[in-house]
């Protein structure tokens, strides 16, 4: 790699002894936890609405990581879909159960 004329150079330690500074001055070395801790939830189940307004069609899909994925369009079927995938988060077998989700915590 080659110094350019934006590179940043290494500065030398305070006390002269020749040895590169690790970090700046002022701020801090500690180790922090991090800001994305996986709490090992993830998402199973998506139910997607789409009403976009008056006198045009609403739609509804629902799909789940066991492979259920379903489509409809009009006002009828979607109110259907929307009670078949509240249903299906009770009776798959990838999404926990309230005992479960309790035993975990």
């Amino acid at each position: 790699m080659t110094a350019g004329p934006g590179s940043a150079v290494p500065a030398l330690a305070s006390d002269g002894s020749g040895a590169l500074k690790v970090v700046a001055e002022g701020v801090l070395s500690s180790v922090r936890p991090d800001p994305r801790a996986d709490d090992g939830r993830r998402p199973v189940a998506w139910l997607h609405i789409n009403t976009p307004g008056r006198g045009v069609t609403p739609s509804v899909r629902s799909w789940c990581a066991c492979g259920r994925d379903l489509f409809v369009a009009g006002q009828t079927r979607a109110l259907a879909l929307i009670a078949d995938h509240e249903q299906h988060r009770i009776v798959c077998h990838l999404i926990p159960t309230p005992q479960e989700r309790r035993k975990a915590a």
